[in-house]
């Protein structure tokens, strides 16, 4: 895990104990920390009280990475019924709704910050070996763009970490050596609770409407993931996709506030051949401070089976310009994107029975998420429904005709229904395992059956992966 002398001696409530809290209050304790934890599910209480077992006590010493450090303390109480005052900080999951959640006005009253596990991050940086950071946020495209950056840095030979909104927790990973780079993927929730990651390179793919009961707005969704760069200093680089128009005005913004001049590559500097595969755009040995990169930039896409695709053409302009700036030559940048694995719940191909494919898309959580899978495919049973982030389907509309029929889950399927009926053939089915056993008796050789939700998960998942893997099941058990 990450420790650092930062956190010795301070107080720090810990609200919200699931992957990235239990994560935390190792980090903490483990850093000489004084640390309130605390969950509303009794489980996770548990689980937290199972890792340092007695009230009040720290783990034992071989648990502080850092000799130099001593094991703090933790405690189980929830921090709406204690003093604050004293505390350096209230750590919260990204899922806490700061809008609605009495914390927030609890700390503010206290004059304690409210941050998150990356905020976290940040201040141990000084006390990490000598690293770079890549931070990657959008509506669309995160988790796949930031396992691409990590996959091209990994097969290039540089040790790297990826966390934040993907895989493992990032203060419950080992650091890195010097000359290391961590890949973060950055929810907008994330950044909010983030205050000084000064990140190396900086990226934006795309902004649409999400996220909209967090915000008072789409102004103020724009301006959460606007900050990513706000918290850079002036020679770092920033990487935007310019394809939508809160991004182009972003970028705009940038080329107004930042230098001129360009900044050397942050590793190794190299000249792209001429004619080269990858972004049309001849790369100098210097690169700006601002990069601005489209979808249309991208070439060879044909010989990269996990990107195919448009939205998958950003993705990777994204991630070559940022392979890039940290100086990784284009040789290393095409062999990576060649051996790119892909990821789960991202138009994942799950099986094939009797000639239907059935394909995973359970990431997909919002309309403009969904669309491209139902570009993607000319014949599709949609499993779609969850907990609605808006009341249309906009996005996906000038695909209808690629759907025979649709089979609504979850809150959003009575909606759903009556949206999609005029269109298409649509089954209620309230719950995935139904809806996937109708799309089956359905679907004929050479269809396919996709889950593309266009939704949250939260009313009957724990999570998208979980609901991944409920699909899975679920088409595993067909004859």
């Amino acid at each position: 895990m990450i420790v650092s002398p930062a956190f010795a001696g301070k107080r720090f409530a810990v609200l919200g104990l699931a992957r990235s809290g239990l994560a935390t209050v190792g980090a903490l304790v483990a850093s000489g920390a004084e640390v309130v934890a605390w969950d509303d599910k009794p489980e996770a209480r548990a689980a937290v009280a199972a890792m340092y077992p007695g009230e009040g006590r720290g783990p034992d010493s071989e648990q502080a990475l850092d000799p130099g450090l001593r094991p703090g303390t933790l405690s189980v109480a929830d921090p709406l019924t204690i003093d604050l005052d004293g505390f350096h900080g209230v750590v919260v999951s990204p899922g806490v709704p700061l809008n609605r959640h009495p914390i927030a006005q609890k700390a503010r009253e206290a004059g304690v910050p409210v941050i998150g596990d990356i905020e976290l991050f940040a201040q141990a940086r000084a006390s990490l070996p000598p690293h770079k950071v890549v931070g990657i946020t959008g509506t669309n495209g995160k988790s796949t763009t930031t396992a691409l950056i990590h996959h091209i840095v990994e097969t290039a030979g540089i040790p790297t970490r990826m966390g934040g909104n993907i895989g493992l927790p990032i203060l419950g990973q080992e650091p890195l050596s010097a000359g290391g780079v961590y890949v973060l993927e950055l929810s907008s929730y994330q950044i909010d609770l983030t205050f000084s990651l000064d990140c190396d390179v900086a990226v934006l793919l795309n902004i649409t409407p999400d996220h909209l009961d967090r915000y008072d707005g789409f102004e103020a969704y724009v301006a959460s993931k606007a900050r990513l760069f706000e918290m850079q200093s002036e020679d770092k680089i920033a990487i935007v996709a310019v394809e939508d128009e809160p991004t182009r005005t972003i970028a705009a913004d940038l080329k107004n506030s930042v230098q001129a001049e360009p900044v050397e590559a942050l590793i190794s500097s190299f000249r792209t051949a001429e004619g080269s595969e990858g972004l049309r755009q001849a790369q100098a040995e210097r690169v700006e401070r601002l990069v601005e990169v489209s979808s249309t930039d991208v070439r060879g896409q044909d010989r990269w089976p996990s990107l195919q695709g448009p939205h998958n053409a950003q993705n990777t302009a994204a991630a070559i310009a940022t392979a890039r700036a940290l100086g990784i030559d284009d040789a290393g940048i095409f062999r990576a994107l060649e051996t790119y694995p892909g990821l789960p719940h991202r138009m994942e191909r799950v099986a094939e029975k009797h000639g239907v494919l059935y394909v995973n898309d359970s990431k997909a959580t919002n309309p403009t998420s969904t669309a491209p899978a139902l570009a993607a495919y000319p014949a599709i049973h949609w499993i779609v429904g969850g907990r609605a982030k808006t009341d249309e389907l906009d996005a996906c509309t000038a695909f209808f005709g690629h759907v025979r029929a649709a089979y609504t889950i979850g809150e959003a399927g009575e909606m759903y229904a009556r949206l999609l009926a005029p269109h298409m053939a649509v089954s209620q089915c309230r719950d995935l395992k139904t809806a996937v056993a109708r799309a089956a008796d359905v679907a004929r050789a050479g269809e396919t059956v996709l889950l593309s939700p266009a939704c949250a998960s939260f009313d009957q998942f724990s999570d998208y992966e979980a609901r991944g893997e409920a699909f899975r099941v679920a088409v595993e058990a067909l004859s």
